[in-house]
């Protein structure tokens, strides 16, 4: 692979609307991808250890990558890409798939989604601080008000109780909301597909030896329910998921494909539902419109 030349600094450029409409689809897209991480995850404990769980998926995840980048012959990113691919993997790649699988051992996927909740206000956060955007007041208020209605649904959801699972839930926030800001970015200068396929490929060396040593350690017991979720959060929400999120960050910006994750934790729970048999309540319709009220609003919104 050869390495591609020193990328300059993006410029702004109006997105027609046509493109608009597509990168709304697209990180619509995977934020259905990502709803069914929670409920995968679960299927996933059912045979795995969590850390062989997280390790196995960055390796099959990485190998699809890898396969991509080799078929098409994608040119080695920039140096200055590096630095911020290694972000993107610190956050997308390790940190949120392990702490939030720590967190599941414990916790069920509806007190999980707290995190998912308040991960669309935590990234516009990041991306104002790291990138510069500016959104305008009514943007920060419906993302507000749909975060809180979020964080009030599932807290409600999980009686209310705080857990020892708390700490990874809320690292878990912090370092994937590092990642998406980054891997927005990014996305600005290279394809989509191609920050998450290096951010991936970058984590091999550490991924192979600590799958290794995983499964060494923790016992696998392999079932239908064991092999799909391991299947599903290494290539849909490991890979595919995070493709068209980052192009579609691109296309619209960073903050408004942010809070289209503010449907992702109720998406989470009908998953929760229809695969692992977890009961809602009557709340659900109702914070479901709340949450799509604020999405119009903050797909409206201008900044």
């Amino acid at each position: 692979m050869r390495a591609q030349s020193s990328a300059t600094a993006p410029t702004r450029i109006a997105v027609p609307a046509p493109a608009r409409t597509f990168g709304t689809l697209q990180a619509a897209l995977g934020v259905a991808a990502f709803s069914l991480t929670f409920p995968a995850t679960a299927w996933g404990l059912e045979g795995f250890g969590p850390w062989s769980l997280v390790a196995v998926r960055s390796v099959l995840a990485a190998l699809v990558a890898g396969g991509c980048l080799l078929a098409l012959r994608i040119p080695l990113p920039a140096r200055a890409h590096w630095p911020g691919l290694a972000v993107v993997a610190a956050g997308v790649v390790v940190g949120f798939p392990l702490l939030t699988t720590l967190a599941l051992r414990t916790s069920t996927t509806a007190h999980a989604a707290v995190v998912v909740g308040l991960l669309p206000l935590t990234t516009a956060l990041l991306s104002a601080l790291r990138v510069g955007t500016r959104p305008s007041r009514t943007f920060w208020a419906a993302a507000l008000a749909g975060a809180a209605a979020v964080v009030a649904f599932t807290v409600q959801q999980s009686g209310g109780a705080l857990t020892t699972a708390d700490l990874y839930l809320f690292a878990a926030l912090l370092v994937c909301a590092a990642g998406y800001t980054e891997g927005g970015r990014l996305a600005r200068t290279m394809p989509g597909w191609q920050v998450i396929a290096w951010a991936l490929v970058l984590c091999l060396p550490l991924s192979v030896p600590a799958a290794a040593l995983a499964l060494s350690h923790e016992p696998v017991h392999l079932g239908a329910h064991s092999v799909a979720g391991l299947l599903w959060v290494a290539a849909g929400s490991q890979f595919l998921g995070l493709v068209v999120w980052y192009r579609g960050m691109a296309a619209i910006g960073i903050p408004k494909a942010s809070q289209l994750q503010l449907a992702q934790p109720l998406l989470t729970l009908v998953w929760s539902v229809l695969l692992l048999g977890e009961h809602l309540t009557v709340a659900a319709p109702l914070t479901a419109t709340a949450v799509l009220v604020c999405i119009a609003v903050t797909q409206r919104a201008r900044g």
